[in-house]
């Protein structure tokens, strides 16, 4: 009898449907889309385009008093001909998003200078954050004239403050990160 449970039990496990597959907080597009430096008055100044992931876990735990940071790494090496690159520089560009109960509008925040900007939809904020535009990441004299650099460019968007009662139930989960591979290009002597 035991016997006959048991292989009951196991054909009903078999034959249950799988359960649905959950996606991760974060899936969906995360890329560099493109970038390029300007050179004037001796600063080399990063203009770039990112896309940032959208979806309906993101607008949740947004709405849900969770807020994400989104960095932009910036990494200038020297190439070397017979060793490994050497780093000149690495700057981030971070910012923040949260969702204002209150007034239902979006908030990026600028970490570096704190000024705020608001937007009513996800999508215009997400396109906000983005847009890099003429942001100063060298001066000429960090640069020997008779060198070549490579600059290389990665996003990243990971979880940020949360209301005391989430952080409980997020305390685990590390899907709250994620960041793009490296746009790389050679820095215009």
């Amino acid at each position: 009898m035991r016997l006959m449970l048991r292989s009951l039990l196991l054909l009903l496990v078999a034959l249950a449907p799988p359960p649905p597959v959950r996606s991760a907080p974060l899936d969906g597009v995360l890329e560099v889309r493109s970038a390029y430096i300007n050179f004037e008055n001796g600063v080399f100044a990063l203009n770039a385009r990112i896309q940032y992931p959208l979806n309906d876990e993101i607008r949740g735990a947004l709405l849900d008093g969770v807020a994400l940071t989104f960095d932009l790494e910036v990494s200038i090496t020297r190439a070397r001909r017979f060793w490994w690159n050497a780093d000149v520089t690495a700057v981030a560009l971070r910012r923040e998003l949260s969702y204002h109960v209150v007034s239902d509008r979006y908030v990026v925040l600028d970490v570096s200078n704190g000024q705020p900007q608001n937007f009513s939809a996800l999508e215009d904020a997400l396109a906000y954050i983005g847009t890099v535009e003429a942001w100063p990441v060298i001066v000429e004299p960090q640069l020997a004239r008779d060198r070549d650099y490579e600059i290389a460019v990665r996003a990243g968007v990971r979880r940020g403050r949360m209301p005391d009662p989430l952080r409980s139930l997020i305390f685990w989960s590390d899907s709250w990160h994620r960041t793009s591979e490296w746009y790389a290009w050679s820095l215009p002597r």
